[in-house]
């Protein structure tokens, strides 16, 4: 009997892991079922268009000069992604010249159908010695239709794709364009080059079976390794603010005329770069008429200036931090000072007498941020330099970033004069984003943002990722930070154009930066050639946005509270409208 129950017990601990066994198996077939399905929804629903036309492609002619490539994307404040670059197909007519039987006749047909360059087509059909030659480019879909249906003997229809740019010249020096590198087309400038690897696809238009595509890029959906990965980028870029802060870089183009004016618009809690514009810009889509390659470059990543009195709030920010200062602290402003035997003095050349830090900043007295770097040592203020990562990189992805140069207080035996007019940033040069990314510690409770463009990466596989971005380096602590942003305001509330640009019910933290631009090889400054700067942030204890403003050689206006401030101000206004931000105060 004790035989039978043990039996009995087996046969049931059997049948137990039998379909125990059999349950692991249907749910691993279930759920490859539903990756299956899956697949198959992304290969001939998402990108059904994108086979379509490979396939037609192959029936029709030789596949494009163009590689495929994944798009860049906006972000709008609602969360939707429009286009920003994207690959738009069409057809060229390709002819013949061996087989084409009478030149005149075949281009006044194709004349009433497209419109075709004479001299083009005359001079590729005198080409006897090759057998292709392209003379129209960009057709619609009718269009090469009625060209076929024509069937003229050496003309053909060949599909093609190129790179286009929804928006025209918005944000054309973030985004860069495709062009050619050596003999094939890649990413050149701006984003398309920085993430090169990401956009450009492999296969360069040649047909997959896309039953065989069902099978790929299935590391993209169990990995968090986005190296390798092939996809669409999606950026924090909004395109409303984007125009905006274009619009504002016209109108002081307009009204200074000054070499170039640029400006980032930036989260300094995140780092997320929401807008960042060059002025004079260029579209993308017709890059090829712009004689003059520099003006595709980004000078507010590659461009290395001594930044002027922007840097004031940092040197007191390192004083209070250090314990050197606070803002009650006095000095004796004489307005002129000696350091190194060379004479330093205020913007105007006048003393105040005995005035307090905030003075220093409202005012923005030369001789006051000097008077801190005594207090605190010169070590001492080199190390919180150092710290703001003025001299280094900021790693933001977009192509050819300079690091700023503060050796002249970095070296041995570096001179008073030295420290003293890197107190008001003059002697020490840095980027543009560089600075930005320094002034965003006041914003950010003493903190380095890391600035970048790219959110997310959404790949092949329909699977998107975020970026992952690196813990930030905290510089100052809090209350320095808070201390410094409370002096900020008041110089924007009273100081700034005697308050003309107060907001009643919005605290906005602000400075203005006048600096002597320096003539190359070191041979000192130039009398009459400045570069102004701005930048603000707001609310200021909350801060959603910080604001980067800068121009090169501006005429009209000596001081950057002319020519800056006020398209600061209706910036700030768009910004606060726009994301409909709430009061604090």
């Amino acid at each position: 009997m004790r035989d039978l129950v043990i039996i009995r017990h087996t046969i049931k601990t059997m049948r137990a892991r039998f379909v125990l066994r059999i349950r692991i198996i249907t749910f691993i077939a279930v759920v490859i079922a539903m990756f299956l399905v899956t697949r198959l929804y992304f290969v001939q629903i998402v990108h059904g268009d994108h086979y379509r036309a490979q396939a037609l492609e192959q029936y029709v002619g030789g596949s494009s000069e163009m590689p495929e490539r994944g798009e860049i994307l906006f972000t709008k404040k609602d969360g939707t992604t429009p286009k920003a670059a994207t690959m738009q197909g069409g057809w060229r007519i390709a002819i013949n010249p061996k087989l084409l039987q009478d030149a005149d006749t075949t281009y006044a047909t194709l004349s009433e159908i497209v419109d075709i360059d004479r001299q083009r087509f005359f001079t590729g059909a005198a080409r006897t010695d090759v057998t292709n030659r392209d003379v129209a480019f960009r057709l619609t879909d009718n269009e090469a239709a009625a060209v076929r249906n024509l069937e003229i003997i050496g003309v053909q229809t060949v599909r093609e794709e190129w790179r286009m740019y929804p928006a025209g010249p918005l944000a054309a020096h973030a985004l860069g364009f495709v062009s050619f590198r050596g003999d094939t087309k890649a990413g050149m400038y701006g984003l398309e080059r920085y993430w090169e690897d990401t956009l450009r696809k492999d296969g360069g238009g040649l047909y997959v079976n896309p039953f065989a595509q069902i099978f790929t890029n299935i590391s993209a959906a169990i990995t968090s390794d986005s190296i390798g990965q092939k996809g669409t980028i999606i950026t924090s870029l909004e395109p409303d603010v984007q125009r905006q802060l274009e619009v504002e870089l016209e109108e002081i183009m307009a009204a200074h005329s000054p070499r170039l004016a640029g400006g980032i618009v930036m989260d300094p809690q995140t780092g997320s770069i929401v807008a960042i514009a060059v002025s004079p810009g260029f579209d993308p889509n017709t890059f090829n008429t712009i004689e003059d390659p520099a003006r595709f470059s980004n000078p507010l990543i590659d461009g290395v200036y001594e930044m002027g009195s922007i840097m004031k709030p940092l040197t007191v920010a390192a004083g209070i931090d250090a314990g050197a200062i606070s803002p009650k602290t006095t000095y004796n402003d004489a307005g002129c000072i000696k350091k190194s035997g060379a004479t330093l003095c205020n913007f105007d050349l006048r003393g105040r007498g005995v005035v307090d830090m905030q003075e220093v900043l409202s005012q923005s007295l030369n001789t006051g941020v000097s008077f801190i770097v005594d207090k605190m040592g010169h070590s001492e203020f080199t190390k919180y330099i150092e710290a703001f990562e003025l001299d280094k990189e900021t790693g933001v992805d977009l192509p050819n970033e300079a690091a700023g140069n503060i050796n002249s207080i970095l070296a041995r035996g570096a001179a008073d004069v030295d420290f003293a007019s890197a107190s008001f940033g003059q002697s020490i040069a840095t980027t543009p984003i560089a600075m930005t990314r320094a002034l965003a510690a006041l914003a950010n409770e003493g903190k380095l943002p890391e600035p970048h463009l790219v959110e997310a990466v959404r790949y092949e596989s329909g699977v998107t990722r975020k970026i992952a971005q690196p813990t930030q380096t905290r510089v100052i602590t809090k209350d320095s930070a808070e201390t410094v942003t409370d002096m900020l305001v008041k110089v924007y509330d009273d100081a700034l154009l005697d308050g003309e640009l107060k907001q009643e019910h919005y605290s906005i933290a602000a400075k203005t930066g006048t600096a002597q631009l320096g003539i190359p090889g070191g041979g000192g400054y130039y009398e009459d050639r400045y570069l102004h700067s701005f930048f603000g942030y707001f609310p200021a204890h909350d801060a959603k946005f910080i604001v980067f403003l800068y121009a090169v050689e501006p005429h009209g206006e000596l001081y950057a509270s002319r020519t800056l401030a006020r398209p600061f101000g209706d910036l700030a206004k768009f910004l606060i409208n726009y994301y409909n931000l709430p009061p604090d105060r």
